[in-house]
């Protein structure tokens, strides 16, 4: 049987911003479905970009980036919706809305797709119990503390059901019990069968996870 395809490809992926700037040079890596895999370097080094590119937030200068069997490096505007649809998305400026309870936090991305209010509630409910935050459903998100807002962020992207998790530095800011317990969070998203990418210099934060790196440094894999 021949093996699959892996999930997520980059082959010779340079990203150079204008005026000169290379943000990643040279990048090849492969991802295959339901892998864990931690992006590790120092602030700069080019995390954030690869994540975005994965996610088609960015387009590559040069190079192929191959999601889920589709090059997202030549992907029209009017596509990229419906790849994000299987990517859950835990970026450092996707903002929380305070002016929502927790529940219609995780429940907006149900409401987009038009799911029915019925399923939708199940299905947030169930998000916000796996991160442990069922209890905290009808608080506002001012009210919960820095690692609970993580959890929270972490709810709203996988509340979808995607098979790809991305995270950009998911625990800044958190004391390492803290960043200790988001982290094991995305292991156990990754035990169920999702390929989960973390970028995050806190190594200390995933030592205990024995994952397999990907380091950069200054755009280059080191």
């Amino acid at each position: 049987m021949a093996a699959s395809a892996p999930i997520i490809s980059f082959r010779e992926v340079c990203k150079r911003y204008p005026g000169g700037y290379d943000a990643l040079s040279g990048i090849n890596f492969e991802v295959d479905t339901g892998e864990l895999l931690f992006v590790t370097g120092h602030s700069g080094a080019g995390k954030s970009t690869l994540l975005k590119l994965v996610a088609a937030i960015e387009r590559s200068s040069t190079g192929t980036v191959l999601v889920a069997g589709q090059n997202v490096s030549t992907m029209q505007r009017a596509a990229r919706p419906f790849l994000r649809r299987n990517l859950g998305l835990v970026f450092q400026d996707h903002k929380l809305l305070y002016d929502r309870s927790v529940f219609d936090n995780v429940m907006l991305p149900l409401q987009v797709i038009g799911l029915t209010t019925k399923d939708a509630s199940r299905r947030a409910r169930a998000a916000l119990d796996k991160v442990g935050l069922l209890a905290r459903e009808k608080a506002n998100p001012m009210s919960l503390s820095g690692g609970e807002q993580q959890r929270l962020c972490i709810a709203r992207a996988v509340v979808n059901r995607p098979s790809i998790l991305l995270a950009d530095e998911p625990t800044a800011s958190l004391d390492l019990e803290t960043a200790r317990s988001v982290m094991e969070i995305f292991r156990s998203f990754n035990q169920v069968g999702v390929t989960v990418l973390v970028a995050t210099h806190d190594l200390a934060a995933i030592s205990q996870l024995q994952p397999r790196l990907l380091a950069l440094s200054k755009g280059r894999q080191a």
